[in-house]
């Protein structure tokens, strides 16, 4: 949507940052959420020399999504400068592996706060200006391991299990008042946090997941703007993700009975 204003939280880095170049491409203004501020000075810069894009079209804030003051008070200013949020991305998250007896009760925490909790402050900042409105997008970014339990990932699932909820619960009043609300799944991506993650990934975890190629970030981002454009509810990456989605409630049981037996033995 050309000149619109995109805000993004997780915008230094990964699906975000690549979703940052889409729009800014599209001739949109783009902010940037983030809880580094150098981090996010990099990403501009990086942003500023692949597409030729004048600072004037970036804005730049250095905030912790969990904490639903600041947030709200950074997207008040983002949005007294670059205009009300036309489209709100969420790809603020983090993913701490570790088996839950061994896992550190602030690691739990963090994640939940930051993946689930994050992600409906971010909403709420610009959830009311959009129904005034009468229009908007919001879209929330989940993960693969939403769909399924995997061992050693228990918070992180539940936080991005989570984020079905809400969104299907959003949907339902959003949408009569003329805004559209997504998620998506996206599969492993090669990202810095995939690189950090991979190093604690427990074995158990690997029986599930396997060892499929990462996706590109700038492929998923081109996914998920594809399928906002065409207005689907729903972005899945893959027929494998789509029908576990679809029929999960079907097909998990054996599923984890199969995994359980691998991982077993």
């Amino acid at each position: 949507m050309t000149g619109s204003h995109v805000i993004l939280s997780g915008g230094s880095s990964g699906i975000g940052l690549a979703l940052a170049g889409i729009y800014l491409g599209n001739g949109s203004r783009v902010t940037l959420i983030g809880r580094s501020a150098d981090r996010l000075q990099d990403a501009a810069s990086r942003l500023q020399a692949s597409r030729s894009t004048n600072a004037d079209r970036i804005r730049l804030a250095a905030v912790d999504v969990s904490d639903a003051t600041a947030l709200a008070a950074a997207i008040a200013e983002a949005q007294s400068v670059f205009g009300p949020c036309d489209i709100l991305i969420t790809s603020a998250g983090i993913v701490l592996p570790g088996l839950l007896h061994t896992a550190a009760d602030s690691a739990v925490r963090e994640q939940i706060e930051t993946n689930l909790i994050g992600t409906i402050n971010a909403a709420q900042a610009v959830y009311a200006g959009m129904r005034q409105r009468g229009r908007g997008t919001i879209l929330f970014i989940s993960s693969a391991a939403a769909l399924i339990g995997i061992p050693g990932y228990a918070a992180y699932c539940a936080s991005k299990a989570g984020l079905t909820g809400f969104a299907d619960s959003l949907r339902m009043e959003a949408e009569p008042a003329g805004i559209h609300v997504a998620i998506c799944y996206p599969p492993d991506t090669d990202t810095p946090q995939l690189a950090g993650e991979l190093a604690h990934r427990p074995p158990e975890a690997g029986v599930i997941m396997g060892h499929v190629k990462p996706w590109p970030a700038d492929k998923v981002a081109e996914h998920i703007v594809r399928g906002l454009d065409q207005g689907r509810h729903e972005i899945f990456f893959g027929l494998t993700l789509h029908l576990l989605a679809r029929f999960g409630s079907l097909v998990k049981p054996i599923l984890t009975w199969w995994f359980l037996r691998r991982i077993s033995r």
